[in-house]
């Protein structure tokens, strides 16, 4: 089993050296993005087959994982990349590291791999929960209802998006009525799936690194504070009126401002 682990690191460092050239050559950094849905998506795969998990269990979580690493690939591929526009992420990171930048994106795409490998961890789990039970019909339905939700997210934001009289406004239709980042939230709800699948393993409560990091991640690292501070910069007193009225993650329905 170590092994499995010391080759991801090893061929995915490669991997992402070889997509950091790429995006270099394009001068776009969304590129990393893709090396993680995606990568998350190849690493379950290649474990599954390496370690002969043959079971109807393991079929079906890669399955699952298969759906969601497919859809979000897809959807960052036509939204970040093929539209040949630089994230405004990657833009204001390259402009508040001037020269250092291309040194540290390349640390950027390196930290991918470890990513990669903290969050198939619990897939691996999921993968040698045992027999098909209900836990699993849960963790299938939890699937299901996040890459539904997630997937309703992203169309409403680019329809939004899509009206140039409505672009410089602030998205509150659909399920942005409810949580300023119902994509983020969606995208945690995802990972419970695979606590689920999990249990009846004796080691399934390490699954819960899953949903624990991705909320850590989303909710105080790469996610809310990034998008807030931009759309704050874009959009000033408008989403800031939104920000009082709305929750920033779960969904709930919305208040009163302050006055």
């Amino acid at each position: 089993m170590t092994s499995y682990w010391i080759s991801l690191f090893l061929v995915g460092g490669c991997v992402a050296s070889l997509a950091n050239l790429l995006a270099r050559r394009l001068r776009l950094m969304a590129v990393v993005d893709l090396i993680w849905t995606a990568g998350v998506g190849i690493a379950a795969f290649v474990y599954l087959w390496v370690h002969a998990l043959f079971t109807l269990q393991a079929y079906l979580v890669l399955a699952v994982l298969g759906l969601w690493s497919a859809r979000l690939t897809y959807h960052l591929l036509r939204d970040r990349v093929l539209r040949g526009e630089e994230d405004p992420r990657y833009a204001n990171l390259a402009r508040h590291w001037g020269a250092s930048a291309p040194r540290n994106f390349y640390f950027l795409f390196l930290a991918q791999v470890p990513f990669i490998a903290l969050f198939v961890f619990p897939v691996s789990i999921g993968m040698r929960g045992g027999n098909i039970g209900v836990w699993d019909v849960v963790a299938v339905v939890i699937a299901m209802l996040a890459l539904l939700g997630e997937s309703i997210a992203d169309r409403q934001l680019a329809r939004f998006r899509a009206d140039p009289d409505r672009r410089k406004g602030v998205c509150r239709d659909g399920l942005w009525r409810y949580s300023r980042h119902p994509n983020y939230f969606f995208e945690w709800l995802h990972w419970w799936a695979y606590v689920c699948f999990a249990i009846g393993s004796a080691s399934w409560a390490l699954s819960l690194v899953g949903p624990l990091a991705m909320y850590i991640f989303l909710r105080f690292l790469t996610g809310v504070p990034h998008a807030e501070r931009s759309s704050l910069a874009s959009r000033g007193e408008a989403y800031r009126s939104y920000q009082q009225s709305t929750n920033a993650f779960f969904p709930w329905k919305p208040h009163p401002p302050k006055p």
